[in-house]
């Protein structure tokens, strides 16, 4: 799975000139899927954008998550993101999974936020959308799940699913000490 992730200041998505999805201040996640994504790659992807401090603190540091600054996300599916332009002019999309597949997995990723409260607009999956955004920084990050990249040997698969074991776990630890720091807080 890939996303291509950019703070906004606001992002609106249309289809057929009718806005299908719009935010203020927040997230708007391209997101593509892979053949080999599961819904363990989906959980790992929203759990990691749910965390990722890529907004500025009071001082100037990126410190604070989609949380944080209780934004939101305009979610966008886009296979384009695994095309392959590596050889000849035209791109290849083969790394890109089956659309019924992909479009289970990307509601999938799309409900994940309602765990954290995070709201959540979308796009049209397979529609022609016309995606209006004001980029805030700009910045733009790029996410792939642990097993995007061909890994040629059963030694690197090992290693592959034991970094992606470990962030996950990592995740997990630190949802849960931020749900009892959150807790404690409100007494």
């Amino acid at each position: 799975m890939r996303a291509v992730i950019q703070r906004v200041k606001k992002a609106n998505v249309r289809v057929d000139g009718k806005i299908t999805g719009k935010i203020q201040q927040g997230l708007c996640v391209f997101l593509a899927v892979s053949p080999t994504d599961t819904d363990k790659e989906v959980a790992w992807m929203a759990e990691k954008i749910a965390f990722l401090r890529i907004f500025e603190d009071e001082n100037a540091k990126m410190n604070l998550s989609i949380q944080d600054i209780k934004g939101s996300v305009l979610a966008i599916s886009q296979f384009t993101l695994y095309g392959d332009c590596g050889k000849g002019r035209r791109p290849s999309f083969v790394q890109a999974g089956a659309p019924s597949m992909a479009k289970r997995l990307y509601t999938q990723f799309t409900k994940a936020f309602d765990a954290w409260h995070i709201p959540v607009q979308t796009g049209i999956f397979q529609a022609d959308m016309q995606v209006e955004l004001i980029n805030d920084g700009p910045a733009t990050f790029i996410v792939d799940t642990p097993n995007t990249a061909p890994v040629p040997t059963t030694e690197r698969n090992e290693k592959a699913q034991n970094k992606f074991d470990k962030e996950a776990a990592l995740l997990r630890r630190n949802l849960q000490l931020r749900k009892q720091q959150q807790e404690a807080k409100n007494g």
